[in-house]
């Protein structure tokens, strides 16, 4: 766990302490993977009351694309966290891109909500959809930040973002040529005054992925809060340590 010997004996309880916080954070990782697929399915079936809808526009959205590979990624994780083993670097920044990808379409559906009800229009949003877009980002965040175990992402996670956002763009908007038919508002021609108001919209959009990708590699340089906080115990025994040796003097 990225300890390093203490001659007062107190590395060791650290580490066995890092490694049952580790396990702890495992099984919320799993747990939040299988919320993750009963979400996914819930709403599935959800959409399926609707006489517009199909698979293909359903894997078709950002989020769901993004939730697909979060859960993946959080069994990944989860497993590798109950081993009691740090998280590999290339896990780092396979998870700063994913929860990129999760974070970012949960503040693009809440401005969604927000223009449907200045645009008049109606959004339902059944409970699956606030789990996929508000509880398991602000999970998964607050895992980011806090579980030990978590080492720095590379800066070179925010070209991979922006690379998958772009490519997603591109591909929606050759699709929707053929199918008629876009996940977002300000993806589709038709509901827009114009082509500025198209790239204003898609500036904006790889900004915000741009900017919470590179804030979560930035926070990844940061040291997980759970071992500053199991790094106490181990100080305040040094300093008692020294503090005994100073009165045997």
């Amino acid at each position: 766990m990225r300890q390093t010997p203490d001659p007062t004996g107190g590395t060791a309880t650290e580490v066995g302490s890092t490694v049952t916080t580790r396990a702890v954070f495992g099984m919320l990782r799993l747990a939040c993977a299988a919320l993750c697929l009963v979400a996914l399915v819930a709403r599935f079936i959800w959409g399926l009351g609707s006489a517009t809808f199909t698979p293909g526009n359903f894997f078709a959205y950002l989020t769901i694309q993004s939730n697909i590979l979060f859960l993946v990624v959080s069994i990944i994780a989860g497993a590798l966290a109950l081993r009691g083993t740090d998280d590999p670097p290339w896990l780092d920044t396979l998870r700063a891109c994913v929860l990129s990808g999760t974070v970012s379409s949960g503040v693009v559906f809440a401005f969604l909500i927000q223009q449907a009800g200045a645009r008049g229009f109606r959004l339902d949003v059944p409970w699956s959809d606030q789990v996929l877009h508000f509880w398991l980002p602000t999970i998964a965040l607050l895992d980011w930040v806090i579980a030990p175990g978590r080492g720095r992402a590379l800066w070179r996670t925010v070209a991979f973002v922006l690379v998958f956002t772009l490519g997603w763009g591109v591909v929606t908007l050759i699709r929707g040529e053929f199918v008629g038919w876009y996940p977002y508002f300000f993806l589709d021609p038709a509901q827009l005054r114009s082509v500025g108001e198209f790239f204003l919209f898609g500036a904006v959009a790889l900004a915000l992925f741009g900017g919470i990708s590179s804030g979560l590699v930035g926070l990844s340089r940061l040291r997980p809060i759970a071992e500053r906080e199991l790094s106490w115990p181990r100080k305040a025994r040094a300093r008692a340590g020294r503090m005994r040796a100073g009165r045997r003097r």
